[in-house]
């Protein structure tokens, strides 16, 4: 049984029809799209309809992610549209816009899946962990935070998440993040994905990676009209496209509240990120 998992592709178009290539010269039996799929990148619905296609085609599953979820929550009428708050989750909106009727796709996406392997064992599928779609395992985790973030043990379970690749056994559990299929954070530009092998009885894997046509990656940013429409933010985005690195985790942390607050504009907070960094 060999299966091939992708993650947080993150709208890049490019980055997913070149790993879909590879993975398809590979010959799994089962492909899965462990969530983050769309949003954060510029080219939402194409990635959306892409996968759709394969999923009637060739079978392939999907669990939701937390991006999908703030795409779902534009879908409420009640959520804020001007102001701080509109600023910050701007990005959300424009790919919540290109999206337009699909989003009853994303909220159908399961938070998790489970699967069973040739012996009979579990094969489990989330996005970041058992806790949550934003309490992801990293290479730091500890034994006792991966127990939780596991839950009950299967034999195989894969996330992603972090977008940052990761092999790992825990009291007989093969742990795999994927890392990132289109905006990896572990300095490497190239995509990545989780190749899962049952080989007599043991369940062994490899991340794999891809080069993909990467200006073509970052003209969709323009093109699409992801940079001048998705809000200050989407430079950050653009930067952890070159640089492979995490920054809006850091943005939020050093900026977000004042933004809120109306401290500090977006524009200005992002100005100022970058220049400091």
């Amino acid at each position: 049984m060999k299966i091939a998992v992708i993650a947080d592709v993150h709208a890049n178009y490019a980055a997913l029809q070149a790993i879909t290539t590879h993975i398809e010269d590979w010959q799994p039996d089962q492909v899965i799209v462990a969530g983050d799929l769309v949003n954060r990148g510029p080219r939402p619905l194409e990635c959306l309809h892409f996968v759709q296609a394969k999923t009637t085609a060739d079978g392939w599953l999907s669990v939701r992610g937390n991006h999908e979820e703030y795409v779902i929550e534009q879908a409420d009428p009640g959520f804020p549209r001007q102001g701080p708050v509109a600023d910050v989750h701007r990005g959300s909106l424009w790919t919540y816009e290109q999206l337009d009727s699909e989003v009853a796709a994303l909220e159908a996406m399961p938070f998790d899946l489970s699967l069973r392997a040739p012996d009979g064992g579990e094969i489990r599928i989330t996005h970041a962990s058992m806790l949550s779609l934003r309490d992801g395992i990293f290479p730091w985790t500890s034994d006792t935070e991966l127990e939780q973030k596991i839950g009950p043990p299967p034999a195989l379970f894969l996330v992603g998440h972090t977008h940052t690749p990761l092999i790992r056994r825990l009291n007989g559990t093969l742990v795999v993040n994927a890392g990132s299929s289109g905006l990896p954070f572990d300095g490497d530009t190239r995509p990545s994905y989780a190749r899962c092998t049952w080989k007599q009885g043991v369940w062994q894997a490899e991340i794999v990676r891809v080069d993909y046509d990467f200006a073509q990656a970052e003209r969709d940013f323009y093109t699409t009209g992801f940079m001048e429409n998705a809000g200050p933010l989407a430079a950050l985005v653009m930067r952890e496209l070159k640089l492979a690195h995490a920054q809006l985790g850091d943005w939020v942390n050093r900026y977000q509240s004042r933004a809120l607050t109306g401290e500090i504009s977006m524009r200005q907070a992002v100005a100022e990120f970058i220049k400091r960094m």
